[in-house]
C-alpha cells in the first residue's frame, strides 16, 4: 500500500482567517484531520465532505489523548495510505511538540510537511494593541514557556539574563505560575512596576485582558480568576494597549452570532459579522435544492422551453435567479429565449444577480416588498399579458393574487426548494445551553420553524426558552409575526429588508420596524 502523507499545520491563535493559505490547503485535502482544542473549530468546515476528525485536544489539567499516542496515531494513518493534517494551535514548532511528531514520522519514512502558523506569542498581543517591539521601548523580544515539565531535560531557565538582557518577554502557558515568573523577574533585577498583561483567549470572542504590574498583577488574575489559556506580556510596550487596542473596540467585538440562513447564503452575512469583530456561527436550518417532486421539475422545465410565450418574468430572490439560470444551463437553452420578455424583480441585489447574468431590470420597486412591485408593474403591463413568477416552493400568495387582478396571466413554478437541516446542530446546541450564543439572526420565517424544528430533533426539549437566552435579530413582519406564535421577540430589526441593514442594526443597537422581504 502507498504511504500517505502528514501535514503539520499551524492553525494559528483562534481567529479563523489568520490560518496560512498552505495551511488551509492541507485541511482541504486531508482524509484525516486531527485537531486540537487551540484549533478554530471553524477551520473545519472547509474539510472534505468524507475527511475524518480526530479531536486530541489537550486540556489544563488532563490530557485526551497522551503524546506519545498522537505521533503514533500520525504514523498509522499515513501508513494506511491516508492523507493526515495534524491541526495544531499557533505555529506548531513554538513549544508545540512537532519536533517529536516530526521524528517519529521520519524513522517510518512516512513523507511529511511543517506549516508555520501565526504563533499567538505575537498574534495574540496584536490583537490586544501591544506590538512585542516598539522602537521608542524595545528591539528584542524572548518567547518562554511558563510550564515547567517533569521530564525536561533542558536547563532551568536563565532568569538573569531575562530579567536584564531582554526587552520584552512573553510567557507561554504561564498563568499557573504566573506568581512564581514575576517574584523571579524582580529577584534578578526587573522593576517592580514593569507593566504586564495577560491575555486569555487571544483573537476570539472571548478575549480578555487584564494589566497591572510585576507586583500586583498575580493578585489581580487571582482576584479575577483569570486562567489559561493565556498569553503573560512583560515589558514597556505594554503601556502602548491603552492607544492601540483595536480588536475589542469593534462594535460586535465579544458577541457571537448564530446564523440560521442556507449555506449558499449566508457569505455576505457571516463575512459582515466577521468585519465587525463578531464570531458568526454557521447553523444553516435550510439547504436549498432544486425541487424534487417530479411535477414541479416538469413545469419549470415545460416553463423554461417555452419563454417566448411570456411577456413578463418576476424574480422575487436572487436565489430565485441562481436557481432560474442554473435549470437553464443543464437544459442546454439559450438564454437569448428571454429576448422578447420583460424582466422585473424584487429588490437591488435580485437586480444585480441579473445584471451580473447580462440582463437589465426593467420594473424595480423603490421599496422591499410586493405592494410596491405591484404599483410599479402597475404602471407598466397590459392586461392579458403572461407572466412567469419562478420562486420558492413555499413562496407566499400575496404577489400572484397581485399579478391577477393587475389582469395578468400568471405562470407560477418552483426552481428551488426548501429542506431543513440538522447538519453540524451538535455544536450549537451546547453553544446554546452554555449560553455562548449572544444573537441569533433570522432572515424569514423558514428560518424561524426550521431551527426550532431542527433542536427538537437534535434532543431539546424545549427550543423555544433556549433562544430566549439569547437576543434575536430578524428582517421583516412576517418572519416576527412567526417568532411571536412562539412566543419569541425580536430586539432588532432593520429598516430595510437588506443583510448590511440587519447587521448595521445589530452593531448600533437599535431595534426599528422594516418592511417584509420578498422570497424565503
Amino acid at each position: 500500500m502507498e504511504r500517505g502523507k502528514v501535514y503539520l499545520v499551524g492553525a494559528g491563535p483562534g481567529d479563523p482567517k489568520l490560518i496560512t493559505v498552505r495551511g488551509l490547503q492541507a485541511i482541504e485535502r486531508a482524509d484525516v484531520i486531527v485537531y486540537d482544542r487551540l484549533a478554530s473549530p471553524r477551520l473545519l468546515k472547509h474539510r472534505k465532505p468524507d475527511a475524518e476528525l480526530v479531536f486530541v485536544g489537550k486540556l489544563p489539567d488532563k490530557h485526551m489523548m497522551k503524546q506519545e499516542d498522537i505521533n503514533r496515531l500520525l504514523v498509522d494513518l499515513a501508513l494506511q495510505g491516508k492523507v493526515v493534517t495534524r491541526l495544531k494551535g499557533g505555529d506548531p514548532s513554538v513549544f508545540g511538540r512537532v519536533g517529536e511528531e516530526a521524528e517519529l514520522l521520519a524513522d517510518h519514512e512516512v513523507p511529511f510537511e511543517i506549516i508555520p502558523g501565526i504563533t499567538s506569542a505575537i498574534a495574540v498581543p496584536a490583537y490586544a494593541g501591544i506590538p512585542v517591539t516598539h522602537r521608542d521601548f524595545t528591539s528584542s523580544v524572548a518567547i518562554v514557556t511558563g510550564h515547567e515539565y517533569p521530564n525536561k531535560t533542558y536547563t532551568k531557565l536563565d532568569w538573569e539574563h531575562l530579567a536584564k538582557g531582554i526587552g520584552t518577554l512573553v510567557f507561554l502557558m504561564g498563568v499557573a505560575n504566573l506568581e512564581q515568573i514575576s517574584e523571579q523577574l524582580i529577584r534578578h533585577g526587573k522593576p517592580a512596576d514593569l507593566p504586564v498583561a495577560l491575555i486569555r483567549w487571544g483573537t476570539w470572542t472571548e478575549q480578555q485582558t487584564l494589566t497591572g504590574t510585576l507586583s500586583d498583577i498575580g493578585a489581580k488574575a487571582q482576584e479575577a480568576g483569570f486562567k489559561s489559556p493565556a498569553v503573560i506580556i512583560i515589558g514597556e510596550v505594554v503601556k502602548l494597549r491603552e492607544k492601540l487596542a483595536w480588536f475589542e473596540k469593534k462594535p460586535l467585538f465579544g458577541k457571537r452570532v448564530l446564523v440560521t440562513r442556507a449555506r449558499s447564503q449566508a457569505s455576505e452575512l457571516v463575512a459582515m459579522i466577521e468585519e465587525l469583530g463578531g464570531e458568526p456561527v454557521e447553523f444553516p436550518v435550510i439547504k436549498l435544492q432544486p425541487p424534487s417532486s417530479p411535477d414541479a421539475q416538469r413545469l419549470l422545465d415545460e416553463a423554461l422551453r417555452g419563454l417566448e410565450n411570456y411577456n413578463w418574468v418576476v424574480f422575487t430572490s436572487t436565489n430565485g435567479v441562481e436557481f432560474f439560470f442554473r435549470r437553464m444551463r443543464e437544459l442546454r437553452l439559450d438564454i437569448r429565449g428571454l429576448a422578447g420578455v420583460r424582466i422585473a424583480a424584487v429588490g437591488p441585489k435580485t437586480a444585480e444577480a441579473l445584471e451580473s447574468r447580462g440582463l437589465l431590470v426593467e420594473t424595480l420597486p423603490g421599496e422591499f416588498h410586493a405592494d410596491e412591485l405591484l404599483v410599479e408593474l402597475g404602471k407598466a403591463v397590459r392586461p392579458g399579458e403572461r407572466a412567469l413568477l419562478p420562486t420558492a416552493d413555499i413562496a407566499r400568495n400575496a404577489l400572484p393574487q397581485g399579478l391577477r387582478s393587475l389582469g395578468l396571466e400568471v405562470s407560477e413554478v418552483d426552481v428551488y426548494e426548501n429542506v431543513p437541516e440538522v447538519e453540524g446542530g451538535e455544536d450549537v446546541v451546547r453553544l446554546l445551553e452554555e449560553g455562548q450564543v449572544h444573537i441569533t439572526t433570522f432572515t424569514s420565517s423558514s428560518t424561524v420553524t426550521n431551527l426550532i424544528g431542527a433542536l427538537q430533533k437534535l434532543g431539546v426539549q424545549d427550543p423555544v426558552s433556549l433562544l430566549k437566552n439569547t437576543e434575536i435579530a430578524c428582517i421583516g413582519p412576517k418572519t416576527e409575526a412567526t417568532l411571536a406564535h412562539y412566543e419569541l421577540a425580536a430586539a432588532y430589526m432593520p429598516p430595510e429588508a437588506t443583510i448590511a441593514s440587519l447587521v448595521e442594526s445589530i452593531a448600533a443597537g437599535r431595534s426599528v420596524k422594516a418592511e417584509e422581504p420578498m422570497g424565503s
